[in-house]
């Protein structure tokens, strides 16, 4: 599958303009949205090797900075703006709209991965955008962030979760069972919440190019 590398883009997001990175693939199936986790950014090595992942997998992919470099240096002295879930949401929902202007992504189906934080936000940008989001992956996410989101998503979505993160597994079952739309929880052997371990980062890139491939394929 060919691609014709990340190319560098700004999006327009209300009064902020957010730094993205997209990747086009040649006769992509869908197109992937990253929202990264707390205090991360497009440039995640996690985010960006799943992405190659998709890529490699015939999925389009888009990364980009929920934050503008002014609300980082805000977010790295308080960390308030990283657990500001509806802005992140606001944010994510602006890329979408963005993507569907754009003559080479337009008419792509779209798909959500989410990581940390960046999982409760995608979660209520697809309550907020039903009928655009057609699969949601989280990693290690925050589902519960989502909070009176979770009954409206629509979209199928995957939580992948460490099997060694009991917290984050008990936060993503209790939403699990808020949830009204087709949900499955991948539990990920050994791993912990950054899935650092030998392949456990490999099995996060499969599982979600799996859900994708299905999920945003056109009938």
């Amino acid at each position: 599958m060919n691609d014709l590398g990340p190319t560098e883009i700004r999006i327009p997001a209300g009064h902020a303009t957010l730094d993205g990175n997209l990747t086009i693939v040649d006769r992509a199936i869908g197109l992937v949205l990253f929202a990264h986790g707390s205090g991360s950014s497009r440039h995640s090595p996690r985010n960006q090797f799943v992405a190659r992942t998709l890529n490699n997998a015939g999925l389009a992919t888009l990364l980009f900075d929920l934050l503008t470099p002014e609300e980082e240096l805000v977010d790295m002295r308080t960390a308030e703006l990283r657990f500001d879930i509806d802005l992140l949401a606001e944010r994510l929902v602006h890329a979408t709209q963005w993507t569907e202007l754009q003559p080479a992504t337009r008419d792509l189906r779209v798909g959500y991965f989410g990581s940390s934080t960046g999982g409760g936000a995608a979660l209520v940008a697809a309550a907020q955008l039903p009928d655009q989001i057609g699969a949601v992956v989280s990693r290690g996410g925050r589902p519960d962030l989502a909070g009176d989101c979770l009954p409206k998503v629509k979209a199928p979505t995957l939580l992948i979760v460490g099997g060694e993160d009991h917290v984050v597994i008990d936060v993503n079952e209790q939403a699990r069972a808020e949830m009204r739309c087709e949900v499955k929880i991948d539990i990920v052997p050994g791993a912990t919440h950054l899935f650092e371990e030998p392949g456990a980062l490999e099995q996060v890139a499969q599982l979600a190019s799996d859900w994708f491939m299905r999920h945003l394929a056109r009938e």
